[in-house]
């Protein structure tokens, strides 16, 4: 039942917008960022169709740019609906955390009173 790349399609996007937020950069290093934070199985295969998504949705805008190490590179940055769409996937996120941390706090909780009943 827990897939990883289910839970994953979700987030990736929100984490994309975020990576991007900090400074224009191109998907080559979007991929890199992501693995150096722990998403270890994020190609870029997986992120160049979120991007595009995310330009086609106006999130981010694009422009290409000479490259020291080869062809022009395509480097991102956030628009005005990318900092929004942030805003709002950041908010949702808590709620989410929120919720699925009491979750699991309270059958912590609950196992260790049953523990201590049991002693």
């Amino acid at each position: 039942m827990a897939d990883r790349s289910q839970f994953l399609r979700g987030t990736l996007e929100g984490c994309i917008l975020k990576i991007i937020d900090r400074c224009e950069t191109y998907g080559y290093e979007i991929a890199e960022k992501l693995q150096q934070y722990g998403f270890s199985e994020i190609s870029e295969g997986t992120i160049y169709p979120l991007l595009l998504r995310l330009e086609k949705n106006g999130m981010i805008d694009s422009v290409k740019k000479e490259s020291a190490y080869g062809p022009k590179r395509k480097y991102y940055k956030l628009t005005a609906t990318g900092k929004k769409e942030i805003q709002e996937f950041y908010s949702i996120w808590c709620e989410i955390q929120s919720g699925i941390n009491l979750i699991f706090e309270e059958e912590k909780n609950d196992e260790y009173k049953n523990d201590k009943k049991r002693k």
